[in-house]
């Protein structure tokens, strides 16, 4: 207790601080009635160190991320009847994606409210994908732990599966690896590969150029802040080159 208070007080030093975490709740409609929950759910693991490890981040991200998986899997259960096992998982593997996550908590502009360490500041860490939904996971579990999972649902079909059928169709979330791999397997019994041809800038600002290649033809190129990105990125062209 005595280090979530000193947390506590850390967020309680400012008043813009305080103004924040308030714009947070009316913008998500829920209220904490214990705001340590939602301070360390907004506290980052890079924060650890210079608070004395006081940060509960991950372990809050772990639930979170199950109460998401449960909720998901119960309203695509109900909402798709006729749907197969099959079928039900891959839809669900797209909601709680790291990129479905991240493009929702843009949309309540949740890195604005994250306190992260200096370094983390600096390499552009209110933007990135991976802390931006590993913070929405901890916020689940911080409005679980506060609300019960009647307010952990209502928050999940608000915010994270409002119009999602409409938004899983945007081609940030479609995965072009896997539609230009499962084409190459078919038709050609072969796999895609990809190489690096090029990296530029620092490592917080690193930039990756990648080609795309099947039986020995290039068919794509594409550039991104990591490999798994650029390997995306590279794979659409190709889906695109081939109509797929």
């Amino acid at each position: 207790m005595k280090k979530i208070r000193k947390l506590l007080s850390l967020f309680q030093k400012k008043s813009t601080n305080s103004l924040l975490l308030q714009e947070l709740q009316d913008t998500i409609n829920y209220h904490f009635k214990d705001k340590t929950l939602l301070i360390s759910a907004l506290t980052h693991t890079s924060v650890s160190t210079s608070t004395q490890g006081i940060s509960a981040f991950e372990r809050m991200e772990f639930l979170g991320d199950s109460i998401l998986g449960l909720v998901v899997a119960e309203e695509l259960f109900v909402k798709f009847p006729k749907y197969s096992e099959g079928e039900l998982s891959k839809l669900k593997s797209q909601l709680v994606s790291r990129k479905f996550l991240t493009m929702k908590a843009k949309q309540i502009r949740l890195g604005k409210y994250i306190h992260l360490s200096s370094e983390a500041k600096e390499s552009g860490g209110q933007n990135s994908s991976s802390i931006l939904s590993d913070a929405m996971e901890s916020l689940i579990c911080a409005i679980y732990s506060d609300g019960y999972i009647q307010q952990a649902r209502k928050f999940i079909k608000k915010i994270i599966l409002k119009n999602f059928e409409s938004s899983i169709k945007s081609s940030e979330l479609i995965n072009y690896k896997s539609i230009l791999q499962e084409y190459t397997q078919s038709k050609y019994q072969n796999i895609p590969v990809y190489k690096i041809i090029q990296e530029q800038g620092p490592d917080h600002e690193k930039v990756f150029t990648i080609e795309v290649y099947f039986n020995g033809k290039k068919f794509g190129v594409g550039k991104g802040p990591n490999k798994k990105e650029a390997q995306q990125n590279a794979a659409k062209e190709a889906c695109s080159i081939l109509k797929l």
